[in-house]
Formats: structure tokens, C-alpha cells, sequence
């Protein structure tokens, strides 16, 4: 048991300085609490908690957490704690246009901003659509006041003709039969109505289920809690129980910078790898580790990716298997306990426990689901990161979710400098391409797209689907979803749009890529190159005006994380409490 400081008394909480003094301002505080008919014993000496909600009518992820929000209250009352609920932003990843990618950092800031501003003692954070997750945690981890994530919790399976579905990956795999010719309108239709059936996430191991396993293996999300479905009754407790724990954390002082510690993210990076994770799972922790004041970077992914198989035999690492089938086998709390020897099991959690402790007495209850260790699905782990004179500060390929053909292959390049070029070309069948060539998008980066659109799983072409052809290797600057799969090298960084070495590439040029030994390269002369990049122009700027400004003026490249600069930790002194006059 990890032994905690002294508690705090009442006179010590946060909001004690807005509802305590006997002063004016303070009585404006009081009155206006008893505006909305609040009682004075209703607050008084009690923890405030703020329920950081990202549900909105335009985020299927989030369906439930209007109602599940109030089952944290009532958690939260049940413990001693008063409850208030700020909404914040929803990023949902269906409908936010042009990515959810522009969108991340200013959930950060406005979550940031809502604690240091309101007078709240601890924070219970909701979300789990893929970007609300980092968000949240980014905005919480810089406040550092108590906290507890309490994630949305993956969908239903889906179904069609008897056929399980699994959000977005079957919405690929279906979309490249219905263009080879292989399925009807009808049966698309058919697919379209089923694939999602339920509130919650994508029950594919994509970026919502890998973010919040994530928080969990940081710490910050109760024993099992990650992976519960959206739609059992586990989660409505789930909610309440996170509600009753968060009062705690303020009495005990449970921070986040406590608890997010360099191998809180280690840890993190293990289990991400065993779960056949998102390619996003790089950006994203590195962006909270660096908030947190931990120099994670991609080497850290690089180290643990030789070391850590994927045993997560879940869609689209696996073949077989869903987020709920996921849960009922163990959760990720089965899986932890079969990767101990990779995690450091003293790390603090929410609970005011260690990790060890968490996963003490967990069981797998199929091991096809989640494998043993000496029968992994992919004997390395989930990703690769790959550095050569294409991407000289790294690039991320799933080589788990990919033909394994491609793991070593050079062929020609085809080169496209935008989005509808590269779609248009793809639907003509006449398309001078072959299964060797290497399919290339550029200025789909951090800023190039802007904001580093999902655009990285390049459609195949017709004319290699209707071949019988479906996975060619494809390279971009931009990201993909994590419910994606095939033989993709994304994150080139530097991007393109800045002058990254993608932006010298040229039709027909070879590139080679080499997994194993994690080398990828344009097989151009260095003195062509020179030249070229002497002829090269900067592109024109996205934004002139507005946040879009400010996000092409501060955004990082992909191996930074892409924060904004200003928000790192190291940048400038630390935000003061604010002043109460």
C-alpha cells in the first residue's frame, strides 16, 4: 500500500477560498450558490467536484453520459462531495470536420481553464471518443488538481447477416468489396444499418479503446474500468463508484502529476503494444507524458516494441474478436496481469493503491481472446517506428495489422500532393499502378492538412481491387484510424507542408522500407536532393485569422506529440491560482 501524505482539512480545499471568507466577494459566491437552491450545508467543508462532461447530441460515442453523469453525482453525494457539472467541448470523431487532430489541444485548454477558473477541488473527466481522452487528460494533467477519467466504454458488436461487424474496420473492408464489385448497394446498406448498434466507442481496438486502456495503465482509471461496455450496467456503476473515489482523492491529494510518473508511462507504452494498439497511441502519449514533465519519446515505443507481443487477439490486430468479447475474457485487467513482467507494479493509481495491487487476483477467462504470451498474435509489439532520409525524425507503421509481404519491399513511388487528386486517381481503373508501386500522400500533416486529417489509410486502387489485390504499401504524412489496417507508413516527420524530406520525393522514385530493421529511405542521390530542395517553395499559409491561426503558428511535428509549443511544461512559469478581489 503506497502510503499517502497527511489529509486535508476543510479550511485547506481549493474552493474554500471562492465560498469561505466573510468578505463581499465571497457573499456573492454564497448567494449566487443559493440562487440555484443550494444550501449553505450542501457546500460547506465539503470537496467540490467538477464532472468535466463531453456528451453533445452530436457525438454517438457519448449517447449515454447526459444519464451517466448523473450516476457520478451520485457517487459523488454519497461520499461527502458536492457535485457541479461543466460541459466542455464534445470532438466527436464522426462528424468534426476537417479533423478531430485540430481540436484536441483546445479540449486541453478550455478543461485546463474550466478547473483553474470555477472553484473546484477535483475533477471527474468523461469522454472516451478518441480525442476526448488525451484532451481531458492534457487539460487535468497541467491543472493538477485531483482527478479520475472515467471512460465511455466501447459499443455493442455489430451485425449483419449473422456476420459480427466491427466499427470502421469492416466499414473498410466492406467499402473495397462493394468498389471490386464483390457486394451489392443493398448489402451496403445492410452493413451501414448494423455496424453500429449502441451508444459507446468503436469496439475495435481503435483510438477510443486504446486511449482509455492508456489512462488506465497510467493510472488514472479505476481497476477494469477501461473496457467496460458503454450499454452493461457495470458502467452506469462504474460511474458512481468513480464519483465516491474522487472525493477521496482530494482529501488524500492524489494529483495527477503523482501519479504520472515516467514509468506510469512506460507501463502505458506496454500495454498499448499488447493490445494491438492505434497508431494514434504514439501522438497522444507522448503529448501527456510531456505534460506530466516525462520525456517520453519514440525511442521509448521503439524499446518496447521489441520486447512486447500483442496478445490482444481484438480487431484489427486479431481476426476474431471485439471490445466486449475483450471484457468478458479478462478486460485489461486480465491482460496486465499476463505482461506483469513488462509493467513496473509500484506505480500509484487513482485508487491510492499500486498497480500490483489493482491487478492482484485477475483472471483470463479466454485465452484465444487475450493470449498467453508464449501464443501471441504478433510476436512483436503493435507498432514500429521507422527513421531513414524519408522520415529522419521517425515514422509509425502497424506491422501487426498489415500484409506481411510488405514488412521489406521497394517499389516506385506515386506521388500525390492533395487529397482529391489522390481519390480521383484511385476510381481510374486505367491508373498506371501495380501492386508494387508505393501509394503516396503529402501535406496531410500537422499543419500541411491542416491538423493531421485520418487521411493515412490510402483507399486501394480500383484496379488492384478488382485484381484480387488488398493491401499495397501506402506513405504519408497524415494519421489513420486506429480501427485501420494494411501496410501504411504514417506520422512521416517532418511533415511535408514544412519542408520535411517527403516534400523532395518524386513519381517514380524507389522507396524501401525495411520493418525489422526499422529503416525506411528514398533511393535518390544526396546531391539530387540538394537540388531539389533548393527548388522547393513553401506552400501557401492554411489560415489567416482565428484558431486555425493559432494552431499552424504552435503546433508541433508528430514526434513532439503535437501539442501546442506553449503549452509544454517547460515553457514559461507555472499559472498562478487566480486572484479573488
Amino acid at each position: 500500500m503506497t502510503t499517502l501524505p497527511h489529509r486535508k482539512q476543510p479550511a485547506e480545499l481549493r474552493s474554500a477560498r471562492w465560498f469561505g471568507p466573510a468578505d463581499l466577494r465571497s457573499f456573492g459566491h454564497r448567494s449566487r450558490a443559493m440562487q440555484m437552491g443550494y444550501a449553505p450545508e450542501e457546500w460547506t467543508g465539503k470537496p467540490v467536484i467538477a464532472i468535466v462532461n463531453t456528451w453533445s447530441d452530436l457525438n454517438p460515442c457519448h449517447t449515454h453520459l447526459r444519464q451517466r453523469a448523473e450516476d457520478v453525482k451520485r457517487g459523488i453525494l454519497m461520499a461527502g462531495g458536492f457535485p457541479v457539472e461543466l460541459p466542455a467541448l464534445s470532438v466527436s470523431e464522426s462528424y468534426v470536420k476537417p479533423t478531430t487532430m485540430m481540436y484536441r489541444n483546445m479540449l486541453a485548454m478550455e478543461t485546463e481553464e474550466l478547473l483553474r477558473s470555477h472553484p473546484v477541488d477535483g475533477a471527474v473527466l468523461m469522454g472516451g471518443c478518441d480525442k476526448t481522452t488525451p484532451g481531458l487528460l492534457l487539460g487535468a494533467t497541467s491543472m493538477d488538481i485531483p482527478a479520475i477519467f472515467v471512460p465511455a466504454g466501447p459499443m455493442l458488436r455489430g451485425n449483419w447477416q449473422g456476420k459480427v461487424l466491427g466499427s470502421g474496420s469492416d466499414s473498410w473492408k466492406y467499402w473495397d468489396e462493394l468498389r471490386a464489385g464483390k457486394i451489392t448497394e443493398q448489402d451496403w446498406l445492410g452493413v451501414e444499418a448494423g455496424i453500429a448498434r449502441s451508444h459507446g466507442t468503436c469496439m475495435t481496438m481503435g483510438t477510443a479503446s486504446t486511449m482509455t486502456a492508456i489512462a488506465e495503465a497510467i493510472g488514472m482509471v479505476l481497476p477494469g474500468g477501461s473496457s467496460v461496455p458503454a450499454a452493461d450496467a457495470g458502467h452506469i456503476r462504474l460511474c458512481s463508484e468513480s464519483g465516491r473515489r474522487i472525493v477521496e482523492m482530494v482529501w488524500e491529494d492524489l494529483t495527477p502529476r503523482r501519479i504520472q510518473t515516467r514509468p506510469a508511462f512506460e507501463n502505458a507504452i506496454a500495454v498499448a503494444m499488447a493490445m494491438g494498439c492505434s497508431t494514434n497511441a504514439i501522438i497522444h502519449l507522448i503529448a501527456m507524458a510531456r505534460r506530466a514533465g516525462q520525456d517520453i519519446g519514440l525511442e521509448d515505443f521503439e524499446r518496447f516494441s521489441r520486447q512486447v507481443p500483442v496478445i490482444g487477439n481484438v480487431r484489427p490486430s486479431g481476426n476474431a474478436y471485439l471490445m466486449e468479447d475483450f471484457f468478458y475474457a479478462g478486460g485489461i485487467r486480465g491482460l496486465m496481469d499476463r505482461i506483469r513482467t513488462h509493467l513496473d507494479l509500484g506505480c500509484v493509481t487513482v485508487t491510492g493503491r499500486t498497480l500490483g495491487e489493482n491487478i492482484e487476483g485477475a483472471r483470463v477467462y479466454n485465452d484465444d481472446v487475450i493470449r498467453p504470451l508464449d501464443n501471441a498474435i504478433y510476436g512483436e509489439g503493435s507498432l514500429a517506428v521507422l527513421k531513414g532520409n524519408l522520415a529522419p525524425d521517425g515514422c509509425v507503421i502497424k506491422p501487426a495489422a498489415m500484409d506481411q509481404r510488405f514488412l521489406k519491399h521497394a517499389g516506385p513511388a506515386l506521388v500525390f500532393d492533395d487529397y482529391p487528386s489522390m481519390k480521383k486517381a484511385v476510381d481510374d481503373e486505367n491508373l498506371d499502378i501495380t501492386a508494387d508501386h508505393v501509394l503516396v500522400l503529402r501535406n496531410a500533416g500537422p499543419q500541411g492538412g491542416p491538423g493531421m486529417p485520418e487521411w493515412g489509410m490510402l483507399p486501394m486502387p480500383k484496379k488492384l481491387l478488382k485484381q484480387g489485390h488488398r493491401d499495397m504499401l501506402r506513405l504519408s504524412d497524415a494519421r489513420m484510424s486506429g480501427t485501420s489496417y494494411g501496410a501504411c507508413v504514417l506520422h512521416v516527420a517532418p511533415e511535408s507542408y514544412v519542408g520535411g524530406p517527403l516534400a523532395l520525393l518524386r513519381t517514380g522514385d524507389i522507396v524501401s522500407i525495411d520493418v525489422a530493421a526499422r529503416s525506411i529511405r528514398m533511393e535518390v542521390p544526396e546531391e539530387e536532393l540538394a537540388r531539389r530542395r533548393a527548388a522547393w517553395t513553401p506552400p501557401p499559409a492554411r489560415f489567416e485569422r482565428g484558431y486555425g491561426w493559432v494552431f499552424t503558428k504552435h503546433i508541433q511535428q508528430a514526434d513532439q506529440g503535437c501539442d501546442f509549443d506553449f503549452l509544454r511544461t517547460d515553457f514559461g512559469a507555472p499559472v498562478p491560482e487566480p486572484a479573488i478581489y
